[in-house]
């Protein structure tokens, strides 16, 4: 019983992860009621790029965790457990390690925006909103953030 609640707790840890967006659309509460400046223009061009959030690492202490009381509990006893817990662990981390790189790299739009006033401009944000060059948008920018929206 112990093990099975050590198994959720790890297992819940790996959950958070992912927290943050780089979305068109998604503010959180600091940037809500801030004034932003919005600037009119026309996508020029829309390139596909990756967003990588960074690992915090917990995807491989948690498989790890994972994988050395799975592997150390179910196989020998004595030596023969340890020596199959720290495999585990390691083949554990790794996938681990895999699997919160997964989850923290999404899709997202470089955008090329030829403003109005003729200067264009470059946002990177998550592909969470069609764009298509022709497209009138608008730039929304408080400063630090600028992001594109229709």
């Amino acid at each position: 019983m112990k093990r099975l609640i050590i198994l959720a707790a790890v297992a819940s840890l790996s959950a958070c992860a992912v927290t943050s967006h780089n979305s068109g659309s998604v503010y959180n509460s600091r940037q809500t009621q801030n004034e932003q400046s919005v600037r009119m223009g026309y996508v020029e061009s829309i390139r596909d790029v990756t967003i990588d959030r960074g690992q915090s690492g917990v995807g491989t202490a948690a498989g790890a965790a994972l994988g050395g009381i799975a592997a150390g509990s179910s196989i020998g006893k004595g030596n023969g457990a340890l020596a199959a817990g720290i495999v585990g662990a390691i083949a554990g981390g790794m996938i681990g390690q895999n699997v919160e790189k997964n989850a923290t790299q999404v899709r997202g739009l470089e955008i090329t925006v030829k403003l109005d006033n003729g200067e264009l401009r470059a946002i990177t944000q998550d592909a969470d909103e069609p764009f298509r060059a022709g497209d009138r948008v608008r730039l929304l920018s408080n400063g630090r953030t600028t992001r594109v929206t229709h």
